[in-house]
């Protein structure tokens, strides 16, 4: 579309007439009210201000999925998959369908701030929030970040994106420094954020816990510039909870400070104004976006909202499952085995514990609650009809507690479904109850009514097989806990992981053995005492059944028997929450338990055998030679199990491509470091990560990856033709690459052609390659075609005092993945 530059001025008179009378609003406030705005006045939304018709702005935890302000399972969420499965994508336009469904899901809640995207690159495959981060890569980051962006506030919501900056690992978040030069934070971390600001012009920016380079995030002026001054960002810096440290963070260019109602503000905040340690227009500056943010989610009387005119409802059910099979990543298909022919199976060995029980989203704050789950297990069943589909679980991978699933849970008060809670005061008086459906509770700033000093929770669990089942509680804090009627348990438990929301997730617990016939019934009964105060309001209560093995082999075995007669073999891997999750980093890349030993004597037995990983990060593979056929599914969101069946059974090809380089070993992998020394972790490897980093490493005879950035089989096979450009580009000059496209194979399918640069003859330390621009096509069998690729002039550029561009020639690598056979030109830049 193209605006008038009388349109253009009459919009920038609008814009200025806005702000103007924003300006006159905070100004018109007192100190102490300006000063309460800043802090949350809960833990989800900001304050109200009647006199002014400014009403509470409320956030929610993303960014796969809006929660809204509780963590009920009565108010169901969409739940998409994880980021790192949208960054296979590789897709701007799924991206931005992602983050309009997200918009949707936050206007049908009344949110109106969605705390995402993460934006944070996988610096390390140990990051232990690497699933909610879409790739290793700054430019497949920075432009799907774009599209998310602009997919949310297309909505009317503002998005969120985060953590800024330098928060690539989890170890010691709230405090540790992150040691970056200039030119990489620069080139790869700023570079990641910049297109969410500058081009889709995100309404906040969340800042992180960590400090960078000796100043926590919160007071840096990495908040300022570039971020305000070179990016033109004039939203609403919102903290990570918790994330303010002092009254210093208001100096900074920190607007919001989440949650409330207690902070580092506040009285403190409203001294140091007065003594002049904090300038009043600092505070005036910080209202005034803070009310634009009011504005432009339609909360503040007087002003329009940005967003008058709302796409027709959007599918996010269909959504969730075409951007799992978009993101789906072939990795091997031996012997062209994949897709299977669903007229050719009468007998189908699904195996694993991740089959069943699947990790749809990784934990921690990423975690909604959908209304169902489909599994591996169900989407197989229900695509083969009329196929015998036979499953083993093979090797446990879910550690400790799950919560009961909420068919087998019946309330013994209101006789329906679930569970009865009851909230009672210190007299031991009713105040309120709730009939819940699961048996996992959660209250984080909300739900527990004033007054209450306990919780009880009954629910009557009808065991679904014979034998002896381990059942408990988790929670944190004085329980009693008793199981048909006799109490096992009345003590206090303790959370000593010192990471903010483990409590809710993964709470300490104790379990106890009973022994029941198939069918048979336990009543659960759990009485829960409330601490008496809390600096952030958070409880929850965990009734569930822990998988015990006593003979590891003996599952295995039962496996291969399962998988020996079988016209397929599909095992299902993955790992667990005690694995990837927010708050920790992994030790390890290994698949928990016996799974590596599971596939190794299944694929012994079936030369058919297919495994999916379930993981949202890199894992080893060591049997991934052994096997006919792997694909990666990440955290595949509510849909996954749908999606896996149209993927393997060949009613959607597997439309990803790897956003991140997956090793072969752990040895191998180049930049791995996530802990801490002496407070302080050092991004000494400069510019050179992910993909770069290998690159490097194998220019001097180091290892190469198990499965390189970029790579992806497809049902079909695509052959690229030479690139062309223009022969010279004037420097600052964005240059247009146009690669022919031909469909080689029997089907239709998706090409995702990425193009590189490269110069040999530099004079400064570069990659070997970088990811400068892609494009994807859909072609038909034999059919040929061409995408258009434009390259931004800062692919070409370096950070040294100011992005600087070396003169010369550079290599145009079009290829399909970042160690493809390459076909190749050249431009000559300035």
């Amino acid at each position: 579309m193209t605006v008038s530059t009388n349109t253009e001025a009459l919009i920038t008179e609008a814009d200025a007439d806005t702000d103007a009378r924003l300006r006159a609003l905070a100004e018109g406030l007192g100190l102490e009210q300006q000063v309460a705005l800043l802090t949350g006045a809960d833990v989800w939304s900001t304050r109200t201000i009647p006199e002014i018709g400014l009403d509470r702005i409320v956030l929610s935890d993303g960014p796969s999925g809006v929660r809204g302000e509780d963590f009920d399972e009565r108010h169901d969420s969409i739940s998409l998959p994880s980021a790192s499965a949208l960054g296979a994508t590789w897709s701007l336009d799924v991206a931005r369908r992602y983050g309009q469904v997200l918009g949707q899901e936050a206007r049908r809640k009344g949110v109106h701030a969605v705390l995402g995207p993460t934006i944070n690159l996988h610096r390390s495959p140990l990051g232990g929030r690497h699933f909610e981060a879409f790739s290793e890569d700054p430019a497949l980051t920075a432009t799907l970040a774009a599209a998310y962006v602009d997919g949310v506030q297309s909505m009317g919501v503002g998005a969120t994106p985060k953590h800024y900056l330098a928060n690539e690992s989890e170890t010691d978040r709230f405090t540790v420094d992150s040691v970056v030069a200039e030119r990489p934070l620069r080139e790869l971390y700023l570079a990641a954020f910049e297109d969410a600001v500058a081009e889709a012009g995100a309404w906040l920016v969340m800042s992180s816990y960590n400090s960078i380079n000796g100043t926590t995030a919160s007071e840096n002026d990495l908040l300022e510039t570039p971020l305000s001054t070179e990016w033109g960002f004039d939203g609403v810096v919102v903290s990570d909870w918790t994330g303010v440290r002092s009254v210093q963070a208001a100096n900074a260019h920190q607007d919001l400070e989440m949650p409330g109602p207690a902070g580092h503000w506040g009285p403190v905040l409203v001294a140091a104004v007065k003594d002049g340690r904090v300038p009043r227009e600092k505070i005036t500056e910080k209202v005034t976006r803070i009310l634009r943010l009011a504005a432009r989610v339609g909360v503040l009387d007087g002003f329009a909202p940005a967003v008058t005119e709302l796409p027709a409802g959007l599918d996010g059910v269909a959504l969730a499952r075409e951007t799992a099979t978009r993101g789906a990543v072939l990795v091997r298909n031996e012997n062209g085995l994949l897709p299977l022919d669903a007229s050719t199976l009468s007998r189908v060995a699904v195996i694993g514990h991740n089959a069943d029980q699947a990790r749809t989203q990784g934990g921690g704050s990423a975690t909604v609650l959908p209304k169902h789950n489909v599994s591996p297990l169900e989407g197989l069943r229900s695509a083969l009809p009329g196929a015998a589909i036979h499953y083993s679980r093979g090797a446990k991978v879910a550690e400790g507690l799950q919560e009961f699933p909420r068919g087998e849970l019946h309330n013994p008060v209101s006789d329906v479904p679930g569970v009865r809670v009851t909230f009672l005061d210190a007299a031991g008086a009713e105040l309120s109850g709730e009939d819940r459906l699961a048996s996992h509770l959660i209250w984080f700033g909300v739900g527990i009514p004033e007054g209450a000093a306990t919780i009880r929770v009954e629910t009557v669990w009808t065991a679904p097989t014979a034998g002896v089942h381990t059942v408990g509680i988790g929670t944190v804090g004085g329980v009693r806990l008793s199981l048909d009627g006799v109490d096992v348990f009345d003590a206090e438990l303790t959370d000593d992981t010192n990471v903010l929301g483990a409590a809710l997730f993964s709470p300490p617990q104790r379990t106890f053995q009973v022994t029941t016939e198939s069918g048979g019934k336990v009543a659960l009964t759990a009485v829960y005492q409330l601490p008496a105060s809390q600096s952030i309001p958070l409880t929850a209560i965990l009734l569930g059944e822990e998988t015990v093995v006593a003979d590891p082999a003996a599952e295995i075995a039962e496996a291969v028997e399962n998988a020996r007669t079988a016209d397929v073999a599909i095992v299902v891997v993955g790992t667990n929450s005690a694995i990837e999750s927010e708050g920790f980093d992994r030790s390890d890349l290994d698949l928990p338990g016996h799974q590596n030993e599971l596939v190794e004597a299944v694929a012994a037995v079936n030369p058919r055998t297919v495994v999916v990983v379930n993981a949202g990060s890199p894992v080893l593979m060591p049997w991934r030679d052994k096997v006919d056929a792997v694909l990666l599914g990440w955290f595949g969101g509510q849909e996954f199990g749908a999606a896996i069946a149209d993927v393997l059974l060949g009613a959607a090809e597997p439309g990803g491509r790897l956003p991140t380089s997956w090793p072969a070993a752990l040895e191998d992998v180049p930049v791995l470091n996530t802990t801490p020394s002496n407070g302080r972790l050092v991004y000494e490897e400069g510019i050179h990560v992910g993909y770069r980093a290998w690159l490097k490493q194998q220019a001097t005879g180091g290892a190469a990856p198990a499965f390189p950035f970029g790579f992806g089989l497809g049902y079909t096979t695509f052959e690229l033709g030479t690139p062309t450009v223009p022969a010279a580009v004037p420097t600052g000059a964005e240059v247009s690459v146009r690669v022919p496209v031909s469909n080689t194979g029997a089907r239709t399918g998706r090409a995702v052609v990425q193009v590189y640069l490269a110069r040999t003859d530099s004079a400064i330390d570069r990659p070997v390659r970088w990811l400068a621009g892609y494009a994807d096509t859909v072609l038909d069998a034999g059919a040929s075609g061409s995408v258009e690729i434009r390259i931004p002039a800062r692919a070409f550029a370096h950070y040294e005092a100011g992005w600087q561009q070396e003169p010369g020639t550079f290599e145009v690598l079009a290829g399909l993945h970042v160690e493809d056979d390459f076909r190749s030109t050249s431009v000559t830049i300035g």
